[in-house]
């Protein structure tokens, strides 16, 4: 585990846990977990995504909620922040990454979603 991931939150008997950029899904369409900021970065800029956060959702002039801003899909209501912001915002809400490195059919998949395994309602 590098110095940048801690380990994942919660149960996850679906996903398949990622700990480093060496590893892969088992077969595509699989779900995929981690917390490792090098296998989150690797994974956005292989599909030219930029870290991003929703104006407006600041909390004390911290990011709000997090987002991916990627080419072609309408990110002008995102506003971009550096990596150090995304992963410090990441990492003191104590998110897991869910994504999803290729579609059943072997395209490219976009999924991602940020998951806080300490909310009541997750």
């Amino acid at each position: 585990m590098s110095e940048q991931s801690r380990p994942v939150g919660g149960e996850h008997k679906y996903e398949q846990e990622i700990s480093s950029v060496d590893e892969h899904e088992e077969r595509p369409g699989r779900s995929l977990i981690t917390t490792d900021h090098e296998v989150i970065k690797r994974w956005a800029e292989e599909r030219g995504g930029r870290p991003a956060t929703v104006p407006g959702t600041e909390h004390e002039g911290r990011p709000g909620v997090l987002r991916f801003d990627f080419p072609g899909y309408g990110g002008g209501d995102l506003k971009e922040i550096t990596w150090d912001e995304w992963f410090e915002t990441f990492e003191a809400r104590n998110l897991n990454f869910l994504y999803q490195e290729h579609k059943k059919d072997g395209g490219q998949s976009n999924f991602f979603r940020l998951e806080n395994p300490d909310r009541e309602d997750a």
